[in-house]
């Protein structure tokens, strides 16, 4: 009797464990099928990755602070209730210990699942020099310095509405909320004409450990898994709302790293506000001054010494700033783990495909090339 008793009440795989695994097998093809057709990826990230992305984004909005972050950082405490349940409910033989493995499997398929559905077509899909009809194409010299050229003609333009605080460094001048409201406004005005984007009210997140994530160089991420854009608000103020922007393009299913970076440019230059503009200007042209560097010394220092002297003030403080974070493990570790996710998701320039927008901003303003 008491044999029986144990055969029958023996552990089995949970029902919801079952289809997630079934869920997980039909991502997988569906991730195959992106990587074999940029139709049917545009027309996924489009029409039902947008829907999960907006879900997520929705659900979370209303939390004041990043849900991911805050997921991260009790890892220990999952791992110690986990273990507690192992040990209390899933010890007593070895079928139950694999029942107990393939539920922490589920959870782990739950992750993937997310990304596949509302991202990865992202990367997959038609680039966005093809959906904005720009001719992309290596850049020389006189062509980087003529599109750092312009971008300094606006940064002179609007630097005489920027606040510039004593040392050098300018000054956001409302709070983050007021920034994301900008920015979404902006990228109503933009999505009216470009649909291949999706609009809909989500904010930014704040990341609380901002000074210990300063380390890693990361100035923000969008989590998939929980559609928050997190921006890190330790970094000095010029380089917020560009980041911002960047984050909000990945919540909008532009995954590509320089894409994003060139999308938050046009949306921010979208934006009436003087800053968020500033912002755009100064952080993409400095991808194309780093390029310009490499490629012409000389045309290089002219550019820069066009600055006007509150810019290179505002320059000379972000080193200052960053020099406390250039050198280090984490930094190391976080560009080598962000290297290989990039790799692995098709790109094969890794992280150096961030400095890619310059290609890009190049092509937009080549029409106004003298």
């Amino acid at each position: 009797m008491t044999a029986e008793k144990s055969i029958q009440t023996e552990k089995k795989l949970p029902r919801f464990c079952i289809a997630v695994y079934i869920l997980a097998a039909i991502s997988a093809v569906l991730y195959f099928l992106f990587t074999q057709s940029t139709a049917f990826s545009d027309w996924f990230n489009l029409h039902i990755s947008a829907w999960g992305r907006q879900l997520l984004a929705i659900l979370t909005a209303w939390i004041p602070f990043s849900l991911a972050e805050a997921l991260l950082l009790l890892i220990p405490f999952w791992l110690v209730l986990l273990i507690g349940i192992g040990i209390r409910h899933y010890c007593a033989s070895n079928r139950s210990v694999l029942v107990y493995v393939g539920i922490l499997l589920s959870a782990v398929c739950i992750v993937g699942i997310l990304f596949v559905w509302n991202f990865a077509a992202g990367y997959y899909g038609s680039t966005l020099d093809q959906k904005l009809d720009l001719e992309r194409k290596k850049s020389s010299a006189e062509e980087l310095y003529q599109t750092a050229e312009l971008l300094s003609e606006e940064i002179r333009s609007l630097s005489d509405e920027i606040i510039f605080l004593e040392d050098g460094a300018s000054l956001m001048p409302y709070s983050y909320d007021e920034m994301n409201e900008k920015l979404l406004s902006a990228y109503d005005r933009y999505c009216e004409d470009h649909s291949f984007l999706t609009t809909f009210h989500s904010r930014v997140k704040p990341v609380m450990l901002s000074e210990p994530m300063s380390y890693t160089h990361i100035t923000g991420v969008y989590t998939f898994f929980t559609g928050e854009a997190n921006i890190n608000v330790n970094f000095p103020d010029y380089t917020v709302p560009y980041t911002a922007a960047h984050e909000l393009a990945h919540q909008r299913g532009i995954a590509r790293e320089d894409e994003a970076n060139f999308v938050a440019f046009l949306i921010c230059m979208e934006s009436e506000d003087p800053y968020i503009r500033y912002s755009a200007c100064l952080n993409v042209y400095e991808y194309v001054l780093s390029a310009l560097r490499s490629a012409n010394k000389d045309l290089y220092r002219t550019s820069y010494a066009g600055l006007p002297q509150e810019v290179r003030d505002e320059e000379a403080a972000y080193s200052r700033f960053f020099e406390k974070y250039r050198e280090n493990v984490a930094a190391n570790v976080s560009e080598s783990v962000n290297n290989s996710y990039l790799q692995s998701q098709g790109s094969a320039e890794g992280t150096r495909s961030y400095n890619m927008v310059v290609d890009l901003a190049v092509a937009y303003y080549r029409p106004q090339f003298n």
